[in-house]
């Protein structure tokens, strides 16, 4: 990094930035007004964001065999992904699949730097192309918003603003019921509204409260999110190298920096392709200078990219200027994604995206619990059997009650139900007790290791090993 640190300095234009873009010199905050985007790879962030909105918005209301096909019900905790019902039960898959979410994030990072925050992040999507997007639509572009934010309160001033305010919250206030559907489904939000806020008041109290939130975030704090708040923009600074694909700046090509002139050949006069038009600084959301290099505040957006392409354009040079790069591509021209740390955690994730996988394959669909009744002994039953008492829990993870029947896999005997037949009953704890009666001829020792199956309309789902305990005199 020193090489490439050497290589980056010029004569006029070296200097060392020591505060935040979006903190004056009196440690007030500087409000961003960023230039509307426009380009080639903002119109492929439309598509995705408006992808992702419309499937957050839509979830909820996707149904599948009679339930939501997401759902997260922390109170209840019954949680639905993807349409596959989980309990507490499955609490270690939840956990392994969020280490391997936050391992394909970190390698994503490693490789790609922050295009997860660019191009996925839901604090970027919301701010960008929807509450940034209703500015542009009632207050204007930039050069009108600072106008509008100098000017005096007159009547232009306060119908705007407070237009834009109550919009927000509006706005606010459906993404927090729309978060509240994902919790508690479509039909009890539906409820919830028919009967009104004063028949569940704190459940109305506890989602103004979440709104506002969500209201003071992309009204008020904004790029302070990711400037101050994310831990993954924290992380940036452990996770990015020299060999790191990110927004960047061909200061090589770039330098030294000068006013354009139709005139004259910059080759020529050993001028740098920037022209010092500040188009990339305008169009940044969080304010900052991308040509200073990788900085803590860039969520790696490409609203710099177009902005430049389309200066390049005008001024008749080669687009790429800021491009997709590593620093280490822009020193040396190598361009190289993988190295032994990327390879390193490709390899992680497969092994855990491979163990993952398996144990979703591998679940079953009853969680199944069999204990011997604890200080019970054997009993004879009849002149050629014994039998031992057990307990049965089992918790149903599939949709629908599910007769069960219980058979004994190991050896030759049979399950003798103390009261009703058992039955797991959807999304419950079904408890149950039953015997187990061996022929005196199958023992061999005073604990014998057995097989249980359990059976659903002949269909075996899983089987349980357990013992059973005979008399002493079977261990001579």
């Amino acid at each position: 990094m020193k090489e490439i640190d050497n290589e980056r300095k010029h004569d006029n234009k070296t200097f060392f930035r020591d505060k935040l873009p979006t903190v004056d010199d009196s440690g007030k905050r500087n409000w961003v007004f960023p230039k509307r985007p426009k380009g080639k790879i903002y119109n492929y962030r439309w598509i995705v964001s408006t992808v992702l909105l419309a499937l957050l918005f839509i979830g909820p209301f996707i149904r599948y065999k009679g339930e939501p096909f997401m759902l997260f019900n922390v109170l209840e905790r019954k949680f639905i992904i993807f349409g596959q019902v989980f309990w507490p039960q499955d609490f270690h898959l939840v956990v392994l699949s969020i280490i391997t979410l936050v391992v394909f994030i970190i390698l994503f990072t490693v490789i790609f730097g922050r295009i997860f925050c660019g191009w996925v992040c839901p604090q970027t999507i919301f701010m960008e192309f929807v509450f940034r997007q209703i500015e542009y639509l009632i207050e204007g572009d930039f050069h009108k918003q600072k106008k509008l934010n100098r000017q005096k309160w007159n009547f232009e001033k306060i119908w705007k603003k407070s237009l834009k305010q109550f919009i927000f919250f509006t706005i606010a206030f459906v993404i927090a019921n729309t978060f509240l559907a994902y919790i508690v489904g479509t039909d009890r939000l539906f409820e919830l509204i028919n009967d009104g806020p004063l028949a569940h008041l704190s459940s109305f109290v506890a989602i103004v409260i979440f709104s506002g939130v969500f209201y003071f975030i992309f009204a008020f704090f904004r790029e302070q999110v990711c400037i101050i708040v994310c831990p993954y923009g924290r992380l940036q600074g452990v996770l990015l190298d020299e060999k790191s694909i990110v927004v960047a700046y061909d200061y090589k090509r770039g330098e030294p920096r000068s006013n354009f002139n139709p005139l004259e050949n910059r080759s020529e006069t050993n001028k740098g392709d920037c022209i010092d038009c500040l188009s990339c600084v305008t169009v940044c959301p969080t304010g900052i200078d991308i040509r200073n290099g990788t900085q803590l505040e860039c969520i790696n957006c490409t609203a710099c990219i177009d902005a430049c392409n389309q200066i390049m354009d005008r001024v008749k040079l080669p687009r790429g200027l800021i491009r997709y790069d590593s620093e280490k591509g822009i020193l040396t021209g190598a361009k190289k994604i993988f190295n032994a740390r990327s390879i390193a955690y490709s390899i992680i994730l497969s092994i855990l995206l491979i163990v993952v996988s398996s144990l979703f394959i591998l679940r079953s669909d009853v969680e199944v619990t069999i204990l011997r009744i604890p200080g019970t002994l054997y009993q004879e039953y009849g002149p050629e059997n014994y039998s031992n008492i057990y307990t049965i829990q089992l918790v149903n993870k599939i949709r629908g009650d599910m007769p069960i029947d219980l058979r004994i896999t190991s050896h030759m005997g049979e399950v003798v139900y103390m009261g009703e037949p058992i039955s797991a009953v959807d999304g419950m704890l079904s408890e149950a007790t039953f015997m187990v009666v061996l022929p005196k001829n199958e023992l061999k020792s005073s604990n014998t290791p057995i097989q249980i199956g359990i059976f659903t309309d002949d269909r075996l789902i899983t089987t349980y090993k357990t013992s059973f305990i005979g008399p002493n005199t079977l261990d001579y």
